[in-house]
């Protein structure tokens, strides 16, 4: 995906080649995913839609935003049955799409300047979001659509990306203070770790793999740093500088059957991290 140069790619992993698909000048692209019949749905960060792209045709489906002030469609996640649940950051919104009619419903976060930003969907199909904007972390109900928020215990924390443990733990990374911390949806309570970089590290993109270890990026090291953390010893392991230098590592996801983490650089490049 070029945010920048308005387009997406496809990635043969055996060859090395791209295959390009532009969109139309302006989009800026921010976050895609790939349904099961392999249509490719995105975020139009920069023209207030959602795209789906069919790879055979090229054609291209827009949602618009039912609302102007949700100018910024941001991060993408499916649900089961393939709706998909959004964030919108500049907007102040939490979104839900109905893939099968287009249905688009728009849910106010109460904090002003939240910028909703990392979303994932818990074992129920229920969405958490951390307020890149604020020190909270909210959720929203599936059924009655009700949003709802967790304070974080440092009035300064930023969390950034997040991540559903064993038994509904979330887990986030705190871009602004260098911390790794778990919410626990049942109590509230929240425990924090530093990450080994400090407090100037600037934790980002995140995953967790098949054996319940959350993995991690340093943004602000140079070259960027690959961090694992196993909760059940509370260690860190596994740093390792990433090649390319990284620039800023913003957003990975886990591929469960080659046991890597794909992710995607400011330094121009994609890359694949083989876990042990």
């Amino acid at each position: 995906m070029g945010q920048k140069g308005h387009y997406l790619a496809r990635l043969d992993p055996e060859t090395g080649d791209f295959e390009r698909y532009d969109l139309e000048p302006g989009a800026g692209p921010h976050n895609l995913i790939v349904a099961k019949e392999g249509a490719v749905w995105f975020a139009g960060n920069l023209k207030s839609y959602i795209g789906k792209l069919d790879p055979e045709t090229k054609e291209i489906t827009r949602y618009p935003m039912p609302d102007p002030a949700a100018r910024d469609p941001h991060t993408l996640v499916f649900t089961r049955n393939e709706d998909i649940w959004f964030t919108v950051q500049g907007g102040n919104f939490v979104g839900k799409l109905t893939t099968a009619t287009g249905d688009v419903e728009l849910i106010p976060v109460p904090t002003p300047r939240a910028r909703p930003y990392g979303i994932v969907l818990d074992s129920g199909d229920r969405p958490w979001i951390v307020e890149f904007g604020s020190h909270k972390i909210a959720t929203v109900d599936s059924a009655t659509m009700e949003l709802s928020e967790y304070v974080l215990p440092k009035r300064d924390s930023r969390p950034r990306r997040l991540a559903i443990g064993p038994g509904g733990a979330v887990w986030y990374v705190d871009y602004a203070l260098g911390l790794l911390g778990r919410l626990d949806p049942k109590s509230g309570q929240v425990k924090e770790w530093p990450v080994p970089g400090g407090k100037e590290s600037r934790p980002y993109a995140m995953a967790i793999d098949d054996r319940d270890r959350l993995w991690f990026v340093e943004c602000g090291p140079d070259p960027n740093r690959f961090v694992g953390f196993d909760p059940k010893s509370e260690e860190f392991f596994g740093i390792t500088p990433i090649a390319s230098g990284g620039g800023c590592v913003r957003h990975m996801v886990f591929h469960a059957p080659t046991r890597t983490i794909w992710f995607g650089t400011d330094a121009n490049t994609v890359g694949r991290a083989q876990i042990p």
